[in-house]
């Protein structure tokens, strides 16, 4: 009898060591499985409202109206949350571009981006792109070049390459795949900061000329801390990715620079101009057209009419 006792106690521990280990297993794959998930599958958007927005405080019921003018008027009915760090909007954006398959701007077609750093370095003197910083990576000085040139060529393939495919699902899968591998994203997210950056330094060279300009970058070069494209890498491009994300004014560099329309509802602007605001001159509407969805201007959401 005490042999059994003692054989039914090892059985009993060695049970409840596996259930144990079995339950830590399962959370640890869980916790792995949503880390690398960075853009999610959509929600219903009623239902997102109704869990985040809980409660009778009056920003709780001010929010629920937002999101019920949403659903009704601007027939919004799901969306996708994105991870929460300084790459957001950039994400958001990126991400849409590539499900929606829509190709590379015309400029893109005719510029090889691969050779852009070394244009601006020698062909246009700016030598001090070698400043340039990896958002939470900083300053890389010599290695700079190589890293732009990795970057870019990670962005264009992965461009080309998702907006060539014709199946919407087929399509689907691969950015969700694509979306799940960080240092990947991190690589097409400062090629599209670099090529914001070489938008910039190009307008700079023709303001003397007084050509006719996007009026976004007339508001760019006005402010104190961005009125050269030096001033603006150093105290915003640098930044973003690491300590903060893109300003109200950098949505119409992004848009202008990837040739898409940037759409974006300002939840805290419910009820005023600023509530839908278009992140393109009127003459570029005509763009395929990307939506954000944002409560406090830092972190975004992508909004989605139909699935």
């Amino acid at each position: 009898m005490p042999l059994l006792t003692a054989a039914l106690w090892y059985c009993r521990q060695l049970y409840a060591s596996l259930i144990h280990l079995l339950k830590w297993w399962t959370r640890y794959l869980r916790r792995k499985f949503t880390k690398s998930r960075s853009v999610w599958a959509e929600v219903d958007l009623p239902g997102y409202c109704a869990q985040k927005w809980k409660g009778e405080t009056e920003q709780a019921r001010r929010m629920r109206e937002v999101y019920e003018d949403l659903f009704w008027r601007h027939h919004v009915k799901y969306v996708r949350q994105v991870s929460r760090d300084n790459y957001c909007v950039l994400r958001a954006v990126l991400f849409q571009i590539f499900s929606q398959g829509i190709p590379l701007p015309p400029w893109m077609k005719t510029v090889d981006i691969l050779k852009l750093p070394e244009k601006l370095l020698f062909s246009q003197g700016c030598n001090w792109i070698q400043q340039y910083s990896f958002g939470p990576e900083q300053y890389t000085g010599s290695s700079t070049l190589g890293k732009l040139r990795k970057c870019l060529e990670t962005l264009r393939n992965q461009w080309m390459e998702i907006s060539s495919i014709k199946d919407p699902c087929k399509r689907g899968n691969l950015c969700s795949a694509l979306f799940g591998d960080e240092a990947v994203e991190h690589q097409m997210y400062e090629a599209v900061k670099f090529i914001m950056l070489h938008q910039v330094v190009e307008v700079y060279e023709c303001l003397s000329d007084k050509e006719c300009l996007p009026g976004f970058f007339h508001l760019l070069f006005r402010r104190d801390t961005s009125p050269d494209p030096l001033s603006y890498m150093m105290n915003h491009l640098n930044s973003v990715g690491g300590k903060r994300g893109l300003d109200q004014v950098d949505l119409f560099l992004l848009g202008y620079s990837l040739g898409v329309n940037i759409v974006v509802y300002r939840l805290s602007k419910f009820n005023s101009k600023d509530f839908r605001v278009n992140c393109t001159e009127a003459s570029q509407r005509a763009w395929r057209e990307v939506a954000l969805l944002t409560e406090d201007d830092q972190h975004y959401l992508i909004p989605v009419s139909q699935i």
